[in-house]
């Protein structure tokens, strides 16, 4: 994996940097990036703070719940970022934003407990209930 990532939004007015590996790649079930997103399932990379850069534009803030903020494009609408209050330590980025999203395949699935019905994954990654950090795994 690259040292150094670089992504952004569709209209290109937004431009960021992640460097080092990342502290988790995952595709999330849940309804709230879900809606967000606009898709069945979100994959994300978590980072730390430090190892992130906006390189140009503005990131456009929704909190999306009580712990939860979502960046995103305010011109194209590209999802971009989140960050939960309870893992303050970290940024998540999608990694479709990325330029080379290939370089970070995702390691597990989690909130699996709020999966569509109808979608189906034919991968052998972990999968988790709710967090990972529960440790309860769906067979």
């Amino acid at each position: 994996m690259s040292s150094t990532l670089d992504g952004g939004c569709h209209c290109g007015a937004i431009r960021y940097r992640v460097t080092g590996a990342p502290e988790l790649v995952e595709l999330c079930h849940c309804e709230s990036c879900r809606k967000s997103i606009g898709s069945p399932l979100a994959a994300w990379a978590a980072f730390s703070h430090d190892k992130f850069e906006l390189l140009t534009g503005h990131l456009k803030e929704h909190q999306s719940s009580q712990t939860v903020t979502r960046s995103f494009c305010s011109s194209c609408g590209t999802s971009l970022t989140l960050v939960d209050r309870r893992f303050a330590q970290e940024i998540y980025i999608t990694i479709a934003s990325l330029d080379q999203a290939e370089a970070l395949p995702p390691h597990f699935h989690i909130w699996r407990s709020q999966r569509l019905s109808w979608l189906e994954t034919a991968d052998s990654l972990p999968r988790y209930r709710c967090f990972k950090s529960d440790g309860i795994v769906e067979e």
